[in-house]
């Protein structure tokens, strides 16, 4: 069983990639694998998007690397293979964003994203920091993991989503801020769990067990 990490130079893998390495030690998932080769994801057993930066810089990138995206879809919606998307990578599943200029998604989840707007002034966008999660709805990638969770977030846009019960969790910031979103074999986060300590590796190691 392998598990296909994305690379599309959209920020920093080091951190994800030591962190899924460690859970898949932990729970004997198979190896991590970087990589930006459409054969390679397309023959993964799980896929990993993550994303650091604006959506529609990811988003280019990702379609700038041939076939790269088309594997991805292919993989995820034809032969339902699990998938993970972290904060932009997350993003990416949504209908439309809405950072700088309208962007396409892959459309997976309906929804938009939208820049965060806090109800109190005193609350700074980006949200970046530590957060407790709210769980509106369980899931297989969730077990052990409770409301009052911390998780670490450092975003300024986040998904609106069109339908609730694909909203897995959320946090107060000024207002709720989806959290985590899923549906069917697909999983995404807003917060980087590799850098969510317990909670964010408890996450990777039921995603590497996961058979949806």
């Amino acid at each position: 069983m392998t598990t296909a990490l994305v690379d599309y130079d959209s920020g920093n893998l080091h951190s994800a990639q030591k962190a899924f390495e460690r859970m898949a030690s932990e729970t004997g998932s198979g190896p991590i694998i970087v990589t930006a080769d459409p054969d390679v994801v397309a023959r993964a057993d799980r896929i990993v998007l993550p994303g650091d930066g604006a959506f529609p810089h990811c988003q280019a990138q990702l379609y700038a690397q041939s076939g790269l995206a088309e594997a991805i879809t292919d993989a995820v919606i034809r032969r339902a293979v699990p998938f993970f998307g972290i904060c932009v990578g997350m993003q990416m599943l949504a209908s439309t964003g809405h950072e700088y200029e309208e962007t396409q998604g892959f459309g997976w989840i309906a929804g938009d994203i939208r820049r965060i707007t806090p109800d109190d002034p005193k609350l700074k966008v980006p949200h970046m920091g530590w957060n407790d999660l709210v769980i509106d709805h369980p899931h297989p990638v969730l077990d052990g993991i409770i409301t009052g969770e911390h998780a670490y977030f450092v975003h300024s846009y986040a998904m609106q989503v069109a339908d609730p019960a694909q909203r897995l969790a959320h946090v107060d910031y000024g207002g709720d801020v989806t959290a985590i979103i899923g549906r069917d074999n697909i999983i995404g986060t807003q917060f980087h769990p590799e850098k969510s300590q317990s909670a964010g590796l408890r996450m990777i190691g039921n995603f590497l067990k996961w058979r949806p």
